[in-house]
């Protein structure tokens, strides 16, 4: 057996410095043991220690010990016996041949994730893979009684120091000192229970904001209903998997009381005082409401109410189990130790998500860069914050502490405390969120990171180009393909629509990228802007000669000349020779600021931008820029107004003449909201940022 032990220091280290290691995504039973084992397996751990016995026959109970004696790569958290009696004990049961069933499979699913980690990998705020139930583990760093430094498990389940990292021939075992137990109350019911937040909760019952966050799953959803689908994508045969489920979910920030009455003199369950506060931050963003019945006091559910709009704008249409789930994955990988994709030194990571708010969203950012910390704190992530040469909005800092007398985790959804008011005020609508909205496609659309799609998966690694990997757990992960009606706002007709998962070497944003297939007809809702005015839509994409032509529609009028994906910068559609090929940044940093501008200019009348210079794709050696490949660029969609209290839709209609590439190939990578104040610089002779 291989037992690691890590020092206070080094294990502290590890904890805090937020990165994930994707080592142990590979790490599996050589192939002369597949089936024919010589070493110790999960099965065998828990058979031949008599310590574990009591949780041994929870697993026989499940039917899961046959699983854990066959090929797999699992981390299976051990309950000692004496964890297994205490749980008992307090739930009143005598002993485990008391329990059904049913507790039998739920007990041991809580403690089997279908992927590999040491300790030294759980170093954010949760696992980033799933247990058998679909549910996030929660992980933070703490300290045992010897002062040893080790993993907390939900606040409270301790690994045991001497025995972590134990290495079977299909996982690796982590003994703990206590049962892992996950909620299944819903997110509603978790806020009730917390008395540290009784005032954000009085708030939501008062104006009915909580019946908006009660949806669980679509039972409908049969995905034994859809058949793999297999299809290639540049030179890379694949197959994708529609969901395994259809779940809907809810992120709540909340102010704690002590923070109301602190900084806002708000008493606890002070209602009318809360929404005074409301009629300030509101007030001014919605002036025509101002003097309608719905804004009094006396009408608090109404969807006018300044309370109301407060309350449905701390909420988040998706699940997030933890922090790193509100900025794009950290990753431990070569020359990368950071968020996938971004220069941390030019660019804080970010991302955008909607609120139960209509047409909102809220900003959330990991401070990286270092000129432009403030007050906050590097490595932490807030809300709504612009830091800048210009402006000192600081946003509101996220806790991710992970509690032991409270739950945070619920069967549909999850909430974290923030330090000041989160609201979309005047200066958020107008200054913070006044700048260029880039999303990741996966961002854009919740279903994807509620239902644990985003981040599948093995990045550094590739799937053979001839044959497709499509066993029931394919060794470097999933792809997936969605059903029409999976997508909220989503409607197409004659086509796939495919997620790919990361790869850290493909020319995508963020490593994933989302593709089109067949006689496409395509449309999507465009997330919310946060005022009304004249904005520019962009596509990223890469150009690859086996993808195809496209027609743009904007509300169902279409714009300018198709978009064709196999034509570079450097083609004649473009500036040809004049645009410069290096991956690394030094050519385009040897042009002048003034070069830069007239280049930007010039390509901005032909409806293309270069991508931005804070992106990336790279070998665990190198990184390879986006901003000098003459494949990655932007192409504007639009240029158009756009008022920010309806819903606006972007149509892709296939163009391509025949079958093109492959099968009319269509990649989306990323979209960007731009405001006239930003892409109409250059009209004084200035440059738009190339970040």
């Amino acid at each position: 057996m291989n037992k690691l032990k890590y020092n206070i220091l080094g294990l502290l280290c590890l904890s805090l410095s937020g990165i994930l290691s994707l080592s142990s995504c590979t790490d599996e039973p050589s192939s002369e043991n597949y089936y024919t084992f010589t070493g110790e397996m999960a099965s065998d751990y828990l058979k031949n220690r008599t310590q574990y016995s009591e949780f041994t026959e929870i697993v026989q109970r499940a039917g899961l010990m046959d699983l854990l004696s066959t090929y797999g790569h699992y981390t299976c958290f051990v309950p000692s016996n004496d964890a297994v009696n205490e749980y008992l004990k307090n739930r009143g049961i005598g002993s485990v041949n008391d329990l059904t069933d049913a507790d039998c499979d739920t007990i041991a699913r809580t403690h089997l994730v279908n992927n590999m980690y040491t300790t030294s990998e759980m170093n954010q705020d949760r696992l980033p893979t799933a247990n058998m139930l679909g549910r996030f583990i929660a992980t933070s760093a703490g300290m045992d009684e010897n002062e040893n430094a080790v993993i907390i498990l939900e606040g409270l389940s301790k690994i045991y120091f001497e025995q972590q990292d134990d290495s079977v021939e299909n996982g690796i075992m982590q003994p703990i000192d206590k049962v892992i137990e996950k909620s299944n109350n819903y997110i509603s019911d978790l806020l009730r229970d917390n008395p540290k937040i009784s005032t954000f909760y009085k708030a939501l019952v008062a104006t009915d904001v909580v019946e908006d966050m009660m949806k669980v799953e679509d039972e409908s959803y049969d995905r034994t209903k859809y058949s793999k689908y297999y299809y290639r994508s540049h030179i890379w045969s694949e197959v994708a998997w529609v969901p395994d489920t259809k779940k809907y979910g809810y992120t709540v920030f909340v102010e704690p009381d002590d923070v109301l009455e602190s900084k806002y003199g708000i008493a606890k369950g002070d209602m009318k005082a809360l929404y005074d506060l409301a009629c300030t931050l509101y007030d001014p963003v919605y002036p025509e409401d101002v003097n309608k019945a719905g804004h009094s006091f006396d009408n608090l559910t109404d969807s006018i109410n300044p309370l109301r709009r407060f309350m449905q704008y701390h909420i988040l249409t998706r699940y997030t189990a933890g922090t790193s789930d509100l900025t794009p994955m950290d990753v431990n990988i070569g020359v990368v130790k950071g968020a996938f994709g971004f220069e941390e030194t030019l660019i804080n990571p970010s991302d955008w998500f909607h609120t139960l708010l209509p047409h909102t969203m809220i900003k959330v950012e990991k401070l990286t860069v270092t000129d432009y910390v403030g007050r906050g704190t590097k490595g932490e992530r807030y809300i709504n914050r612009r830091y800048d040469d210009t402006y000192r909005i600081e946003g509101s800092h996220i806790d991710p502490t992970i509690e032991s007398d409270v739950i945070h985790d619920g069967l549909n959804g999850h909430y974290y405390y923030v330090d000041d008011i989160v609201a979309f005020s005047y200066d958020v609508q107008n200054i913070v969120q006044n700048t260029r909205i880039r999303m990741d496609f996966s961002s854009v659309f919740p279903e994807v990171m509620t239902n644990g799609l985003r981040f599948e998966g093995d990045p550094t690694q590739d799937d053979a180009q001839g044959t497709p990997d499509d066993s029931a757990t394919p060794k470097n992960g999933r792809n997936f393909y969605f059903p029409l009606g999976y997508l909220d706002g989503v409607s197409f007709s004659n086509c796939s629509v495919v997620l790919r998962r990361p790869h850290i070497n493909f020319w995508s944003w963020q490593g994933d990228e989302w593709n089109l297939f067949g006689d496409y007809d395509f449309t999507f809702r465009l997330p919310p802007i946060p005022y009304s005015g004249d904005w520019q839509v962009r596509l990223g994409f890469c150009a690859i000669e086996t993808r195809g032509v496209m027609q743009v529609y904007f509300d169902g009028v279409p714009q300018g000349i198709p978009l064709d994906m196999t034509k570079y910068l450097n083609s004649d559609l473009y500036i040809g020779d004049r645009f410069v090929t290096d991956e690394s940044p030094a050519t385009y940093d040897k042009m002048t600021e003034e070069e830069k501008a007239e280049e930007q200019k010039l390509l901005k009348n032909l409806g293309a931008y270069r991508a931005p210079r804070s992106t990336f794709h790279f070998s665990p050696s190198s990184k390879s820029y986006f901003v000098g490949n003459e494949r990655t660029y932007r192409r504007i969609l639009c240029q158009t107004y756009m008022d920010a209290t309806k819903d606006h839709y972007i149509r892709f209609r296939v163009a391509s003449d025949g079958k093109q590439g492959n099968n009319n190939e269509f990649m989306l990578d990323y979209l960007e909201l731009v405001p006239k104040s930003v892409y109409g610089v250059d009209s004084d002779g200035e440059m738009e940022d190339d970040l």
